[in-house]
């Protein structure tokens, strides 16, 4: 999986180059804002009294929002993909990031800034994921060191497919609301297929299908030159079963711009799925790394002050 990962982040990029080249008349109507990113982190003792552990870890990452708009038509499609691992010295190695997110969302204006709007998302991860804690509820024979196995590609793996209306006075905010949206949620890996994992109704079963309301939202802010906050909410309810249990989440990246090719990113992620665990679930990143950032075609505004990634 790491290999795909990588695969597909020079694909990006290679994509992300053509796009220097002038656009020709069939893609006049697109947007792409895009950053592709490496972040390192390292730590080296020798004789050191008050201690410490010999480590390096890497985080490599892209983020594309590519936007075609014309006359009443609005088709959006994002990607964001991420991996990273560090290694620590007598600890071995972990990862620190792994993500699959992919998304599309077709609108037709209705009214000024409304779009009636139908579209469908991928949510996932590359890699096995385990419980280095010991902490975690989930049960599995699959192990790494002897660590519980907690997840891994398409396990679990989330899908929705669903229509309603979206809100875009801007291009820096963003709303969709899907009262009509079928969500799966996908266990691929038999080890992770057991009763009350991830909702699975059954010992063995491989998905579980919930129907809904979906809403998500995502607003881009500049909070002083060089540095600009992403922010990404949802909210999910199931009219089918327990509908007070919402699954709720929200995704930070706030990026501090050094020079054209260096940044700072520091991420942070917060969930609460009563399916997966009836706690909340947070996790946080840090890195100082390349940054590649990409801001071509046509805009909605020529307001251009709060442009996340420019």
């Amino acid at each position: 999986m790491k290999k795909l990962f990588l695969s597909v982040f020079a694909t990006l990029s290679f994509l992300a180059n053509a796009q220097e080249a002038p656009a020709v008349d069939s893609t006049k109507h697109w947007s792409i804002v895009g950053q592709n990113t490496l972040m390192l982190n390292q730590a080296a003792f020798s004789n050191w009294v008050a201690g410490g552990a010999n480590n390096i870890g890497w985080i490599a990452g892209t983020n594309y929002n590519m936007t075609y708009e014309k006359d009443k038509d609005l088709w959006e499609n994002i990607v964001v993909l991420g991996y990273g691992e560090s290694n620590t010295k007598g600890v071995g190695t972990r990862k620190t990031q792994d993500i699959i997110n992919l998304s599309t969302n077709y609108g037709r204006k209705i009214a000024k800034s409304w779009y009636a709007s139908a579209g469908a998302s991928l949510l996932t991860q590359f890699a096995p994921g385990y419980d280095y804690a010991g902490t975690s509820p989930i049960i599995s024979t699959g192990s790494n060191g002897g660590f519980k196995k907690t997840s891994s590609f398409m396990a679990p793996g989330y899908v929705n497919l669903g229509a309603g209306f979206t809100y875009r006075p801007n291009e820096n905010f963003t709303a969709t609301l899907r009262p009509a949206n079928a969500r799966w949620t996908f266990v691929m890996d038999k080890d992770l297929q057991f009763a009350g994992n991830y909702g699975l109704k059954n010992n063995g079963d491989s998905s579980l299908f919930q129907f809904g309301f979906l809403g998500t939202a995502m607003y881009k802010m500049k909070i002083m030159e060089n540095v600009t906050l992403l922010n990404t909410a949802s909210v999910f309810s199931n009219y089918l079963d327990h509908p007070e249990r919402l699954v709720l989440g929200y995704g930070g990246v706030l990026n501090m711009k050094i020079n054209k090719y260096v940044s700072s990113v520091v991420t942070v992620d917060v969930l609460y799925d009563h399916n997966q665990i009836q706690k909340t679930q947070f996790k946080q990143t840090l890195g100082v790394g390349f940054a590649y950032n990409i801001d071509n075609g046509v805009k909605r505004s020529d307001n251009k002050n709060n442009q996340t990634w420019k």
